[in-house]
C-alpha cells in the first residue's frame, strides 16, 4: 500500500480514538452536571449536525488544497473543541465545534483513498480503514471507561489540579493531547498530485450543485443501494452506541465505565467482519452481503429477552472475575459487529468507487456523509423522543432491532427489482442485466 497509506491509517487511528474517548468523557460531565439523561444521546446528535448543515461545503473544501493538509486543519478544529470543553463550554456546544472538525475531516481521508489507489484495491483500503476505526473505538471506548473509573476520579480529585477537578476534565485534556498528535502525523501524508477545478463557494450555487450530486448517486441504480445501506447501517450504529450503554445498565448492571468497555465487544466484532470482508468479498459481489444486515437486526431486538439473572455466577481466571452473563452478552456483541462490519465494508467500497467516477472525491464523500448522518440525526432524535417516553431499554431494542431488520429487507427488495429492470447499468464492470 506504501508509506502514505499507512500515514493516513495512523492519523484516522488517533483521531478517532480521541473521538471515542471524548463522547464517554462527555457522558461523564453531563452526568457531574446533573444534566438529564434525555440530553445524554443529544451528544452525538450535536456532533453529527455539522455534517448535515455543511455537507454542502466541507466537500468542495476537501478538494480546494492537498488533503493531508485538511486533515491537519480539521483535527487543529476538534483540538479547539476539546480545550472549550475544558474551560466550562457546555459539553453539547463543545462536542459540536469538534464535530465540525469531523464533518471536514471526513471527505478527505476517505478522498484521498480513491486519489491514492486503484479500484481493485478500494475494498482492502476500506477493511483496513475500518479495522483500524473499531480498534480505536476499542481502545478509545476502553480508555474513555478507564479515565472516568471512580478510582481514579479520587486521584484526580486528591491532586487538587488548577483547571482539572474530576476524572471528566482530566480525559479531556488526554484527548487534547492525541488530537495533538493526530494533527502532527499528517503533516507527513504525501501529495497525491489529484487535482480539481476551482472550487466555488458561492452559496446558492453551492447547494444547487450539491443536491445535483445528490441527485446523481441517488438515481444511479447501485448508488442508491449502497447510499441507503450505509445510511441505515452508520443511523443504527450511532443509536448502538447508546443502547449497549443504556442495556449494560439496565440489563446487566454495569456502570458508566463499564458499560463503556462493554462496547468493546461490537467494536471488536466488526474488526472480524471487516477483516473478512476484504479477504473475501470482491468490489463486484459488493451487494451479496445485504441479507446479513436483516439478521443483524434481528440479533439486536433478541437482546432485549437477556439479563444478569438469567446466567448467574462466573469463573475466575488470572485473578479476574468474569460473570457468565457478561461473557454471553459480549459474545452476542461481537457476533452483531462481525454481521455490520462484513456487511458495511463492501458497500463503503462500493459507494466510494461510484462516487468517484460520478464526481470528484471530495463531493461524493460529502454527499455521503450528508445522507448517512441525517440518518444518524433522525434516529438520535427519535431514540431520544422514546427515553423521555419513559419507554424501558428492552422496548426500545426491540423496536429498533425490527425496524434495521426490516429497512435493510426493503432495500433488499428494491435492489432486486432493479436488477430485473433492463435500464440497471453497473459501474464496476459488470454487464447489464436483462
Amino acid at each position: 500500500m506504501g508509506r502514505g497509506f499507512y500515514m493516513i491509517m495512523l492519523a484516522q487511528f488517533l483521531s478517532s480514538l480521541a473521538d471515542n474517548a471524548l463522547l464517554i468523557a462527555a457522558i461523564a460531565l453531563l452526568t457531574t452536571l446533573d444534566e438529564p439523561s434525555w440530553m445524554v444521546p443529544l451528544l452525538k446528535l450535536f456532533f453529527v449536525i455539522s455534517y448535515v448543515i455543511f455537507a454542502a461545503y466541507v466537500g468542495i473544501f476537501a478538494d480546494t488544497m492537498p488533503k493531508g493538509r485538511v486533515m491537519f486543519i480539521t483535527n487543529a478544529v476538534k483540538t479547539f473543541g476539546c480545550c472549550i470543553m475544558l474551560f466550562g463550554t457546555h459539553p453539547l456546544l463543545a462536542y459540536a465545534i469538534v464535530g465540525l472538525g469531523a464533518a471536514a475531516y471526513s471527505p478527505a481521508k476517505y478522498g484521498i483513498l480513491t486519489e491514492l489507489l486503484p479500484p481493485d484495491q478500494l475494498v482492502k483500503a476500506n477493511g483496513w480503514m475500518e479495522g483500524l476505526t473499531v480498534g480505536s473505538i476499542i481502545l478509545g471506548t476502553g480508555l474513555g471507561g478507564v479515565l472516568i473509573s471512580p478510582s481514579f476520579d479520587e486521584y484526580i480529585r486528591a491532586l487538587d489540579l488548577p483547571f482539572i477537578h474530576n476524572a471528566a476534565q482530566a480525559a479531556i485534556f488526554v484527548m487534547i493531547l492525541v488530537y495533538m498528535g493526530a494533527a502532527v502525523v499528517n503533516l507527513f501524508i504525501p501529495i497525491t498530485g489529484a487535482v480539481y477545478p476551482k472550487q466555488d463557494f458561492r452559496p446558492i450555487q453551492t447547494i444547487i450543485n450539491f443536491s445535483k450530486s445528490c441527485a446523481l448517486l441517488w438515481h444511479d441504480k447501485l448508488g442508491q443501494i449502497s447510499l441507503a445501506t450505509t445510511s441505515l447501517f452508520w443511523g443504527a450504529g450511532a443509536t448502538l452506541q447508546f443502547l449497549v450503554l443504556k442495556w449494560g445498565e439496565t440489563s446487566l448492571g454495569l456502570d458508566l465505565s463499564q458499560a463503556a468497555i462493554l462496547q468493546a465487544g461490537v467494536a471488536i466484532g466488526i474488526a472480524i467482519g471487516a477483516v473478512m470482508a476484504a479477504a473475501m468479498v470482491s468490489l463486484k459481489k459488493s451487494l451479496t452481503v445485504l441479507p446479513l444486515g436483516m439478521v443483524m437486526g434481528l440479533l439486536v431486538a433478541g437482546l432485549s429477552g437477556f439479563s444478569a439473572s438469567d446466567v448467574p455466577g462466573g469463573f475466575t481466571f488470572l485473578g479476574i472475575y468474569f460473570s457468565y452473563a457478561i461473557c454471553i452478552a459480549t459474545f452476542f456483541l461481537i457476533l452483531i459487529g462481525a454481521m455490520a462490519g462484513f456487511f458495511v465494508v463492501p458497500m463503503n467500497a462500493l459507494l466510494q468507487h461510484l462516487g468517484h467516477v460520478l464526481m470528484s472525491a471530495g463531493r461524493s464523500i460529502a454527499v455521503q456523509n450528508f445522507n448517512e448522518n441525517s440518518s444518524i440525526l433522525i434516529m438520535l432524535g427519535i431514540y431520544s423522543l422514546l427515553i423521555k417516553a419513559d419507554l424501558s431499554t428492552q422496548t426500545i431494542l426491540i423496536l429498533f432491532g425490527l425496524s434495521i431488520g426490516s429497512a435493510i429487507m426493503g432495500v433488499w427488495y428494491k435492489h432486486r427489482w432493479n436488477q430485473s429492470k433492463e435500464d440497471s447499468l453497473h459501474l464496476i464492470g459488470e454487464e447489464k442485466r436483462h
